[in-house]
């Protein structure tokens, strides 16, 4: 079951003229997941191929390089004939100002556009084998990160085991591994947990947009999988990144090693880095020793389960 992040925009406030404002996209088993939308968003569907068919988008707060790529995605959709409602989540007391956003252009979508507030803590959107929750971080407006996080999966089952029980090869297998006890023909009665292996974890992702470093943030990214998160500055700038509720790549660093996470992306990087960002990820390299990358934009990641064998190419967009 694939879970891939695309990553459509990396910059800070201001666009670069290889990084555009901040976008991530996901597509989870066909399911197509779309995190803030800064200008040029549905550019950088086009150019990275990850198509216009969202589901559902989740805005982090309103700030313009979060939420300008709205209209323009919405009108576009229109034009493709879209005819399917777009749920957008947002944070709470926000959704007046995102509805005047999306009638900006100065007419009516040409489909149901929901907007929906969650607030910190709540589940934003449940699906069959995950959910996304808001949680609250540190920004300098209403603003909240979201975490995707799969259900656990089925244990593994013990075909050797159910054999020397007796058990007969076919639906039998099935049902025990559905979590039914079942007779033999011969009386015996095997239960589950004797040829199905305990609960296997499913995958998380969390995504914080703009914040401080946060207590929060280091429950909510507890193992997780791929945490992203905001980077704007390197250690040169920390003053900038506190006065403007922004954190350092060290200190995403330092949140992901405290979070014990598998893998950290680096985000929203500023533009006084476009010539070199390599302090940024330098810094969370020396406070965080798992994978670490500073995606550009059109970058994947392949999000596999924690029990897969190891892939070589991870770590890698």
């Amino acid at each position: 079951m694939s879970l891939r992040v695309t990553f459509l925009g990396t910059s800070g406030a201001v666009p670069t003229t290889e990084r555009a404002p901040s976008a991530m996209f996901v597509n989870r088993e066909g399911d197509r997941l779309l995190f803030d939308c800064g200008e040029g968003t549905q550019r950088g569907m086009m150019r990275f191929g990850t198509g216009f068919g969202i589901d559902r988008l989740f805005v982090s707060h309103l700030h313009g390089d979060h939420v300008l790529g709205i209209p323009g995605l919405i009108q576009t959709l229109g034009f493709n004939d879209r005819d399917a409602p777009l749920t957008v989540h947002c944070p709470p007391g926000t959704r007046a100002d995102l509805d005047e956003l999306v009638h900006a252009v100065g007419h009516d979508p040409a489909f149901p556009v929901r907007i929906e507030e969650t607030r910190p803590g709540d589940v934003a959107f449940a699906a069959d084998g995950y959910e996304v929750r808001a949680f609250r971080t540190d920004h300098r407006t209403r603003s909240q990160g979201y975490v995707l996080e799969e259900d656990d999966r089925k244990g593994r089952f013990d075909r050797p085991e159910a054999e020397a029980l007796g058990v007969p090869v076919g639906p039998t297998f099935g049902r025990l591994h559905a979590g039914e006890t079942v007779e033999l023909d011969d009386g015996t009665v095997v239960e589950p947990e004797q040829v199905v292996g305990p609960p296997r974890p499913g995958r998380t992702i969390v995504y914080t947009a703009d914040t401080r470093p946060r207590e929060r943030t280091v429950e909510i990214a507890d193992g997780a999988d791929l945490l992203v998160h905001d980077a704007t500055f390197a250690d040169d700038m920390a003053d900038r990144a506190r006065d403007t509720a922004h954190s350092t790549g060290r200190e995403a660093g330092e949140i992901a090693a405290r979070a014990g996470v598998k893998r950290l992306a680096l985000v929203h990087v500023s533009s006084r880095y476009a010539g070199d960002a390599s302090p940024i990820v330098e810094t969370a390299r020396a406070a965080f020793d798992g994978r670490c990358l500073l995606p550009d934009d059109g970058d994947r990641v392949e999000i596999p389960f924690p029990d897969a064998a190891a892939d070589p190419t991870a770590g890698k967009p």
